[in-house]
């Protein structure tokens, strides 16, 4: 395995696609934690926790795919920007960008947190929203 946090974190989406939970676990920290909104449970921490989240992604999953667009990498972790284009179970895709910022500790991954574009929920989400909307009601969008 690669020092270079970008290539490893790499590695680590290269084995994703490739659907090898086992090696995934293994580039991962016992205490490690991953946070994720697209998993049932959004903060995973721990390998047990990881694993099964990991498992559910994987059952979902009948093509995973990330294209990287950038990394910002510093000596132990960065941040990547990714195109994400996945095919899931009945044939539906989805493609959308997604960031991962992540952190490295004794050679394995101890954190990793998913960034989406999409809107918070609530009352966070709708203003907004609403905001919008009425800017383009009135042409000022």
């Amino acid at each position: 395995m690669t020092h270079e946090p970008s290539k490893k974190f790499e590695e680590l989406l290269n084995l994703m696609v490739e659907r090898n939970l086992e090696a995934m676990l293994a580039m991962i920290h016992d205490d490690a934690v991953v946070i994720d909104p697209h998993y049932p449970i959004e903060r995973m921490v721990g390998k047990t926790a990881i694993t099964k989240g990991l498992t559910w992604g994987l059952e979902t999953l009948v093509k995973p795919g990330f294209k990287v667009r950038q990394f910002y990498e510093s000596e132990n972790g960065g941040m990547v920007e990714v195109d994400t284009h996945h095919v899931l179970k009945g044939g539906m895709e989805v493609k959308f960008d997604q960031a991962f910022a992540f952190e490295i500790c004794d050679d394995q991954f101890i954190r990793i947190q998913a960034f989406v574009p999409y809107r918070q929920p609530g009352i966070g989400g709708w203003i907004p929203r609403v905001t919008g909307f009425f800017w383009r009601l009135l042409g000022r969008a």
